[in-house]
């Protein structure tokens, strides 16, 4: 966001990140995103002449051998695991979005999910494990980060690369434009 140059204000949401049962993942992407806002959005203050701009946002792996959802490893052994699932493969990455916005006079929401198919080149057992021994993969959906050490892992994109990121930059912006009267970058 800053480097779109909008000032922003980070704040933490208070809430169940966990998958529901049977829950696809545009589903499971678009609840949290719409759960992050709104539990954000519980604490602003709304004095009579402000107005919040709320993002929220929730990015998911699909493994491509059973369509299920792949989220952050829950250690290191788990992230090889991932990693394994996907390495020579072309998986799905959703990212959920939403904005909210406050004002005295109400709220609006809009939520949109971004699709993008990422395909991984083909890795040796002894290349993931050095991977993950670099700690990077260890917070971050399918167990790599495009913006780091996993871009070398990439052979091609079909969609957004911040939305691989965690962000669809080009997406959000159009919305905040489109739908909330933001002038960015003009």
């Amino acid at each position: 966001m800053r480097q779109a140059g909008i000032a922003v204000e980070s704040r933490s949401p208070d809430c169940d990140e966990a998958p529901i049962r049977g829950e696809s993942p545009k589903k499971m992407v678009t609840r949290l995103a719409e759960t992050k806002a709104k539990s954000v959005a519980s604490h602003l203050p709304i004095a009579s002449s402000e107005r919040w701009i709320v993002i929220a946002a929730d990015t998911t792996v699909v493994d491509p051998s059973n369509q299920r959802i792949l989220g952050k490893p829950l250690d290191s052994r788990d992230a090889q695991r991932m990693l394994g699932r996907i390495a020579g493969k072309t998986h799905e990455v959703f990212t959920g979005f939403c904005v909210v916005e406050l004002t005295p006079t109400g709220v609006r929401r809009v939520t949109r999910v971004v699709r993008t198919r990422v395909t991984l080149r083909k890795l040796s057992r002894q290349q993931i494990a050095a991977y993950v021994q670099t700690g990077e993969p260890l917070d971050k959906a399918g167990s790599y980060a495009a913006q780091g050490l996993g871009m070398n892992f990439i052979r091609s994109i079909s969609g957004s690369y911040t939305n691989i990121v965690g962000l669809p930059m080009s997406e959000l912006l159009e919305v905040l434009e489109d739908e909330f009267g933001f002038e960015v970058l003009r």
